[in-house]
C-alpha cells in the first residue's frame, strides 16, 4: 500500500498541460482593440447593472473599491492565438454586483465606454469564474489593457474580457455583442477552438 509525504497535493499541470489547443505561450501581453482606446478618469467612472426589468444598481470607483476585493492568478488565451500564464490581477468578483439585483436572466452583454459589447451566458459570470478588475500585476490597470476596470473571464477567450467596462445588462435572450456580430463563436471556449461560428 502507498502513501503520500505530508504536505503532498498531486503533481502540479504542466505548462503544456494549461495550453488549449491552437494557442503558442508567450512572456508579452499583446494589446489588440476594436477601436480608439477611451481615457476614463476614476472620477467619473461608474459602474451599472442594468436587469431585465430596467432597475438599475450603480457604483461609483470608490464604491467598487469598497465592495471586497480578491487577488487572482489566471492564465489567459487571445483567439489570435497567444497564451499568457499566471497573470495577476485585482478586483471584485462579479457576483458581488448581483447579489441585491433580482433577476431571472439567462444572458448578460457587456457594455463598455467606447462602444464595445459582448455576450455571454449569466452562469459563465458566476461561481468565482468572473472579476471586474483594476489591478494587474500589482499596479492599476494600464487603459491600453482596458483600465480603469475591465472584465475578467478567464476560462473564455479574452475578447469576452471586455475592456473599459461600464455595465452588464441582464437579457432573457441571447444578444450577439461586437465580435459575435461579425463571425466570431457566441461562446468563445477555448479548449473547444471555438473560435467562428462554425466551429
Amino acid at each position: 500500500m502507498s502513501s503520500f509525504s505530508p504536505g503532498f497535493r498531486g503533481r502540479a499541470r504542466s505548462l503544456a498541460d494549461r495550453l488549449p489547443p491552437g494557442q503558442y505561450p508567450t512572456e508579452q501581453f499583446p494589446v489588440l482593440s476594436a477601436g480608439p482606446t477611451p481615457k476614463v478618469a476614476t472620477e467619473s467612472w461608474a459602474f451599472t447593472v442594468t436587469a431585465e426589468n430596467g432597475e438599475t444598481h450603480s457604483w461609483t470607483w470608490d464604491q467598487m473599491l469598497a465592495l471586497p476585493q480578491e487577488d487572482t492568478t489566471k492564465d489567459i488565451h487571445c483567439v489570435t492565438r497567444w497564451s499568457k500564464f499566471d497573470t495577476r490581477w485585482r478586483g471584485v468578483p462579479v457576483e458581488a454586483f448581483l447579489e441585491n439585483v433580482d433577476t431571472t436572466a439567462a444572458y448578460v452583454v457587456a457594455h463598455s465606454y467606447g462602444g464595445y459589447t459582448t455576450n455571454l451566458p449569466l452562469t459563465d459570470l458566476l461561481g468565482g469564474k468572473a472579476w471586474l478588475v483594476h489591478t494587474y500585476d500589482g499596479f492599476p490597470l494600464s487603459p491600453e489593457h482596458g483600465g480603469p476596470a475591465r472584465l475578467l473571464v478567464p476560462h473564455l477567450y479574452f475578447w469576452k474580457s471586455a475592456k473599459w467596462v461600464r455595465g452588464l445588462r441582464l437579457t432573457h435572450d441571447d444578444r450577439p455583442g461586437f465580435w459575435e456580430s461579425v463571425g466570431y463563436h457566441n461562446h468563445g471556449d477555448p479548449w473547444r477552438e471555438q473560435r467562428n461560428w462554425g466551429d
